[in-house]
């Protein structure tokens, strides 16, 4: 990925709009996986992974690299991960009714092209919310991505997408399913109690594909408003032809009377 578009989002992230997880008390739930606890700089509490010696593996793989999209104190959510050689997950508390909105951190920090790692994400068993991810392919290797998940919880029901199902236990499963390609994985997540917009987003990023386009757009609007210098040179076959001929049918007309005179002499 080119360095000016890391610099880009840097920049973005740093100057934008300041932007709040609404009330921090909203966050019901946020783990960083296969790391340790870390408060955000939105203020999020993550959680030390609960799945530490149980199910996966933590990688702290990530933290040779310097991940984009992120400031520097939140690299850490970004360079750790769990991942799994089967489908694995995590259950999420939800004892109330509402909106809410279930954020999933992930960054590719391992390969270096498209359709190695890719799988699907699935709540509460029912729900396919996310498929067939594929990082790199989204932003590459070493830049964060996230997605944002809107749900609402009702009377023991959980709605999204149009679908609905029921929560067990006041509890909701997200889960990774393992496919056809290497393992699936999570880097963090947090859920809150809210809508998407009251989510803090990462800065647009982009893409190489997407800033190719734009400068062949730019050189064809370069091109077009082009304008030559200097007087339009005329074209040689657009002269008149009746002005070419004028000066010979003049010549003509004036020797036809003296031919006459001389024949009468």
């Amino acid at each position: 990925m080119r360095v000016r578009s890391r610099v880009l989002s840097l920049v973005l992230f740093l100057t934008g709009s300041a932007l709040s997880v609404g009330h921090n008390g909203d966050v019901i739930y946020a783990i960083n996986a296969g790391g340790e606890a870390h408060v955000d700089y939105w203020g999020v509490h993550y959680e030390k992974d609960p799945l530490t010696g149980k199910v996966g593996t933590a990688s702290s793989y990530g933290k040779q690299l310097v991940i984009g999209r992120v400031p520097p104190e939140d690299q850490i959510l970004y360079q750790t991960e769990r991942y799994h050689h089967s489908t694995f997950g995590y259950d999420i508390p939800v004892d109330e009714d509402g909106d809410f909105v279930l954020v999933l951190k992930f960054c590719e920090v391992y390969f270096n092209s498209a359709n190695k790692k890719v799988f699907d994400i699935v709540l509460n068993g029912d729900h396919t919310i996310v498929s067939d991810l594929d990082i790199f392919e989204r932003v590459g290797r070493g830049v964060a991505h996230d997605e944002y998940i809107s749900f609402s919880v009702m009377n023991d029901k959980l709605y999204v997408n149009g679908a609905e199902s029921d929560i067990q236990g006041g509890m909701i499963r997200v889960e990774f399913i393992k496919g056809y390609r290497d393992n699936p994985k999570i880097n963090a997540l947090y859920v809150m109690k809210g809508r998407l917009e009251d989510v803090p987003k990462l800065p647009y990023y982009q893409t190489d594909s997407e800033y190719d386009e734009m400068k062949e757009r730019e050189e064809d609007i370069r091109m077009k408003s082009r304008k030559p210098s200097g007087p339009r040179t005329p074209d040689p076959y657009s002269v008149d032809d009746t002005a070419i001929m004028l000066p010979l049918f003049v010549a003509i007309g004036a020797f036809i009377p003296l031919l006459f005179c001389l024949c009468k002499l």
